[in-house]
């Protein structure tokens, strides 16, 4: 049985769909933060079969969970200190996202000013669709391509 050892402050991921923490390690940015991380994937799981884990030596603050929403609201963030979980927070699809992801319309404001936002907005919660705030464009979430 792997053993990693116990994270004292922090975060922990946890229910991540089997194979996709690395994925979420690129998204969330943790290769730029001075924090340690450790990745679990491939853990038997009995909800999920095969689940990945990923914990985070960093406060909640430092991480995007609009980002991570976005990725996969079905995670579960747990809060981690003095050794124990003190809150388990629950995802939900972010109603707003800043710069999280672009818009591919070529005639967008966003193609052509370089410093402005790429703002979406949940146009669809029940299709996962996401709308650019400037031209409309739909963005369908990958978890329902």
């Amino acid at each position: 049985m792997l053993s990693v050892g116990q994270l004292n402050e922090g975060v922990v991921l946890d229910h991540i769909p089997a194979g996709k923490a690395m994925d979420i390690y690129r998204k969330l940015k943790l290769d730029r933060m001075d924090c340690q991380v450790a990745m679990i994937m491939q853990a038997r799981s009995s909800k999920m079969g095969q689940k990945d884990i990923i914990k985070v030596e960093c406060p909640l603050e430092l991480l995007n969970l609009d980002a991570l929403g976005f990725i996969d609201h079905t995670i579960t963030v747990n809060i981690i200190r003095d050794g124990e979980i003190v809150e388990k927070k629950k995802l939900k699809l972010p109603k707003k996202l800043v710069n999280i992801i672009h818009c591919k319309n070529p005639r967008c404001i966003t193609s052509i000013e370089q410093g402005l936002s790429h703002i979406f907005y949940l146009a669809d919660e029940e299709k996962e669709l996401y709308r650019c705030q400037y031209c409309d464009e739909k963005y369908h979430s990958h978890r329902k391509e």
